[in-house]
């Protein structure tokens, strides 16, 4: 009389071990790969909020038919959109640089760019950097255009 032969269903706890390892080692590597990252996403985060208020202040001047400002405070991080009392501010980390024409220098470590009705502003280039990261926030003087680049 012959034994029916027993069938193997499952798992060994050996196999179970060593996918779980797998699993772990990639997390651990989707995890590091993610806050390295995150140095360049907070900068790419401030240069969207800076070119967006830019872009606000383009509009507000055409609309409202009147000269609107953007006003930068270089010492404290900081910008604000004239007509608006709500002063943002940038993470200290961030060094934020302003270039823009001669007469919109307003005093140590303020500047301004200015947006005119007819849709030009008076130009410049506003940079923002942090450790190895770079973005540029160009604006046109004749189209008053607001363009965001990374560098």
């Amino acid at each position: 009389m012959r034994l029916p032969e027993r069938r193997q269903c499952g798992f060994t706890l050996i196999e179970l071990m060593v996918v779980l390892v797998i699993l772990v080692l990639g997390s651990a590597a989707i995890g590091i790969n993610m806050a390295a990252g995150s140095g360049n996403t907070e900068l790419k985060a401030a240069a969207r909020d800076i070119a967006s208020a830019l872009r606000y202040a383009k509009g507000q001047a055409a609309i409202e038919r009147r000269q609107i400002t953007v006003d930068f405070n270089l010492e404290e991080n900081s910008y604000r959109v004239s007509g608006r009392e709500r002063v943002y501010d940038v993470p200290e980390n961030i060094q934020i640089s302003v270039v823009t024409a001669e007469e919109e220098i307003i005093g140590q470590g303020l500047a301004r760019i200015r947006f005119y009705p007819d849709g030009s502003s008076t130009g410049g280039r506003v940079t923002l950097e942090r450790d190895q990261y770079k973005w540029q926030i160009d604006i046109n003087w004749l189209t008053g255009l607001v363009a965001l680049n990374e560098k």
